[in-house]
């Protein structure tokens, strides 16, 4: 078969734009592909765009989005007029940065109107998704003493709702604005809130934060060593003189780890199962940025299944303290930026909050506390903050010196 009968009226050639990863903003290379190449690339990008309609854009509504509940609206904008688009990325979500993967660049390939020949012109389009954006305006804000005397705040209690805002920073300590939050700014503090109790965190990295805040601050509270991964877990650490037991377990998959054994993933609600609670008994639980790859209703599977557990653990043990930590703000440089985003992360948050309302838990609202620091946003917070949601958590837990 020769080209004519192949490509009917299509010219013989078609120009195709490459140099996909350039270092410019906008960099294009003309190269020459034959006809038949030209004609199945775009059958191939017209089946990958039914594709993706049918599995990713069933629910989605073009020109508005909002959430139930909520004030804030999106608008779409109007979609480019080409026939379809194939994004291609330098590198992948696991490569590091100055590692070989890391992601440089994006490039979409569009496929064009045809010209009065009826030939389709393949462009590749190449975006340096690491280009800073500036800020447009001063980013400061003054603020003026209030005229009128703040309320005297009462003790932390389980089951009191969630307001926005939360709580505010003053002179790096965070100050709620529903409840008493006590400073355990010394070791002896923390070691006679928690003398005689058994903490279990279950979650994310973001929660294991707070175990190696523990361990680091409290002298007498050593690490036993599981000869586990430090940055995966499970960790254990014990403090026989004033008989505290912290222990730290990653919540079940979707978790994106290296390498984990399957024997330490364990699904949170079957762990909370396994636990006979009491008064010395301390839960804290977080688990949403694995999630962030995956749809709401995997998310939301996972917290039926946790609440049920945790009002069965509170049916045998109601003394028993349980602690959620909500999702925080984070840096989206390129290459996250493109699996994640702070929009998904808090409709998590939403789901999460609204999932254990009514019940006997209390929440660290680690979003507005990672969102009103001045400290750039990073998913692993600075140790300050860190020290601030911890003393969120055990205002919880000790409310007063003398629980």
């Amino acid at each position: 078969m020769d080209l004519q009968s192949c490509c009917g009226d299509w010219p013989d050639y078609a120009l195709v734009q490459s140099d996909l990863f350039s270092m410019d903003d906008h960099s294009t290379k003309e190269t020459i592909l034959p006809c038949y190449v030209h004609r199945s690339l775009f059958i191939l990008l017209i089946l990958m765009t039914v594709l993706m309609l049918i599995l990713n854009l069933r629910n989605m509504k073009y020109d508005k989005y909002s959430i139930s509940g909520s004030e804030s609206k999106w608008r779409s904008y109007p979609t480019p007029k080409f026939y379809s688009a194939l994004v291609v990325v330098d590198g992948n979500q696991a490569g590091d940065r100055g590692k070989k993967g890391y992601i440089q660049k994006v490039s979409a390939l569009y496929v064009t109107d045809c010209g009065p020949g009826g030939a389709g012109v393949f462009s590749w389009y190449a975006i340096n998704i690491k280009r800073p954006i500036l800020p447009s305006s001063t980013g400061y804000i003054m603020v003026e003493p209030s005229p009128h005397a703040a309320p005297a705040l009462r003790e932390c209690v389980r089951g009191q709702p969630m307001v926005s805002p939360s709580g505010f920073y003053y002179e790096d300590q965070w100050m709620s604005t529903t409840c008493n939050i006590r400073c355990f700014d010394t070791p002896a503090k923390i070691t006679d809130c928690l003398h005689g109790k058994n903490v279990f965190l279950f979650g994310d990295s973001t929660v294991r934060q707070w175990f190696e805040y523990l361990t680091e601050f409290i002298p007498g509270l050593k690490i036993f060593d599981l000869h586990n991964p430090k940055n995966i877990g499970p960790h254990l650490a014990v403090d026989l003189e004033h008989n505290i037991m912290v222990a730290y377990h990653p919540h079940g998959p979707p978790i994106r780890f290296n390498t984990i054994s399957s024997q330490d993933l364990h699904y949170v609600a079957n762990e909370l199962d396994e636990i006979k609670g009491g008064k010395d008994t301390v839960i804290a639980i977080t688990l949403w940025s694995h999630f962030s790859t995956f749809p709401v209703e995997v998310y939301i599977r996972r917290l039926q299944n946790i609440r049920r557990s945790i009002l069965q653990l509170q049916g045998r043990s109601p003394d028993t303290v349980v602690v959620l930590k909500t999702a925080n703000v984070q840096a989206l440089p390129g290459d996250v930026s493109l699996y994640n985003s702070d929009w998904y992360s808090y409709q998590l948050d939403i789901t999460m909050r609204k999932m254990f309302t009514g019940i006997s838990v209390a929440f660290v609202d680690a979003w507005e506390m990672t969102l009103a620091h001045y400290l750039p946003h990073n998913l692993h917070p600075e140790r300050v903050i860190v020290k601030n949601e911890i003393d969120v958590f055990l205002s919880y837990v000790c409310p007063s010196e003398n629980k």
